[in-house]
């Protein structure tokens, strides 16, 4: 590997080594020293790239962010045809988003642990990925209710209970890590089964 190719992944890496210390430690037990020591460089040249331990962890942050905000514009494309497609393309993107993977619920644990101290963070992560979701779910269950494609049900001006059962999920796994494994895909095939059993149109 060439010098200039190893300066170019060292930010990367020290996020990497940023993400695995803040996710241990929290915010305010995290030194930079330990970040330093995990991305194998030296204290000084964390400095290089951000200018103190706010400016790392709010950019590690906005890392984990960066490829939900993009998979939020794919989404906006969608048409209001079929009730089932609608609500499984949304509630695979949700779980997906949330409940996947260890960065998903590392990045809930950092986000509810350093609301206080970083609220901007929160309120990027709701104004670029929760509230846009939610209003193009709301359209598009809308346009389906007026086509008579499912009930005109009280759940739909309520779109955060479609987004529960994934957000519930990780709340599980944060709070009971010992409680044996919960399969993500059989959680989210069960949620949309009540979702489209409560809301399709009765015979």
């Amino acid at each position: 590997m060439t010098a200039r190719r190893r300066k170019a992944e060292r930010p990367g890496e020290i996020l990497e080594a940023a993400f695995e210390e803040f996710s241990k430690n929290g915010f305010a037990a995290t030194r930079l020293d330990d970040i330093a020591a995990r991305a194998n460089v030296t204290k000084g040249t964390i400095y290089v790239y951000y200018s103190n331990k706010e400016v790392l962890f709010e950019t590690m942050v906005r890392e984990l962010m960066t490829p939900v905000i993009a998979e939020v514009e794919a989404l906006m494309a969608m048409e209001a045809t079929d009730a089932e497609a609608v609500l499984r393309a949304f509630m695979k993107f949700i779980y997906a988003n949330v409940a996947a993977d260890r960065q998903c619920l590392e990045l809930m644990r950092l986000l509810l642990l350093e609301s206080e101290r970083f609220p901007h963070l929160s309120h990027e992560h709701f104004t670029q990925f929760v509230n846009p979701m939610q209003l193009k779910l709301q359209d598009c269950l809308n346009e389906l209710a007026d086509k008579g494609l499912i009930r005109k049900a009280p759940a739909l001006s309520l779109t955060d209970l479609i987004s529960g059962p994934a957000v519930a999920l990780n709340v599980w796994r944060l709070l009971f890590p010992f409680a044996g494994a919960i399969d993500t895909d059989e959680h989210m095939e069960a949620a949309l089964d009540l979702f489209l059993n409560g809301l399709l149109p009765r015979d």
